[in-house]
């Protein structure tokens, strides 16, 4: 027996050279396993707080973005809107449409009330516009007007003076013949009352030559 074997140890744990036996048990298949999934579990966990630092520092994300530009787009554009930018001159559209003076109409009384036209055409005239003929309805339309009126003129004429003569005169339908010339005839029809009064048709042309801005997309 060698000097280096442990008293009572003999047979196969007798030390021979300068090696010791090895004393240690074996490990259990479970606490391999064990081991395994411990390791992928702290991998996973180190992987996903990777991510997590990548998308701090990353603020220019699309869904980032997203999300920043639906929230700061009203505030952009009211900032724009007040230092006059592009935003402000799509804010408030303007429409061009043209002044009382510019539009000659022809008053006719086409119901069986005595000295309607004349007075629908000095009120007119009072409002700015340049009255042409006044008297009875032509055959064609004399008491066959059911409705409020007809504003009959030229295929060329622009829409935009039908639009100034509405505000005035409410429920009017548009006609036209063949006529070559830019004066309008104002038919007026069995339901007619009387004008719009000067406050709402001023009103009324006002909404149409500053139309309410389109909302504006994020």
């Amino acid at each position: 027996m060698s000097m280096l074997t442990p008293p009572g140890m003999g047979g196969k744990y007798r030390v021979t050279g300068a090696a010791y036996p090895r004393m240690s048990r074996k490990r259990s298949r479970r606490q391999i396993v064990l081991a395994v999934l411990g390791s992928v579990l702290a991998l996973g966990l180190l992987a996903f707080g990777a991510l997590q630092l990548i998308d701090v520092f990353q603020g220019d994300s699309p869904k980032r973005n997203t999300a920043s530009g639906a929230k700061d787009c009203p505030t952009k554009a009211a900032g724009t809107a007040a230092k006059g930018g592009p935003a402000a001159a799509s804010a408030k559209p303007t429409v061009v449409l043209p002044q009382p003076g510019e539009i000659t109409v022809n008053v006719y009384n086409a119901t069986p009330r005595a000295g309607l036209a004349k007075a629908v055409g000095d009120e007119l005239q009072k409002r700015g516009f340049v009255i042409g003929k006044v008297g009875n309805a032509p055959a064609d339309f004399d008491k066959k007007v059911p409705g409020t009126g007809i504003l009959l003129s030229s295929p060329a004429t622009d829409k935009a003076v039908f639009a100034v003569l509405g505000t005035h005169l409410a429920g009017a339908t548009h006609q036209t013949d063949a006529r070559e010339t830019a004066d309008v005839d104002l038919i007026l029809g069995d339901a007619f009352k009387e004008l719009n009064t000067k406050e709402a048709a001023d009103a009324a042309l006002a909404l149409l030559a500053n139309p309410a801005p389109a909302p504006v997309k994020c």
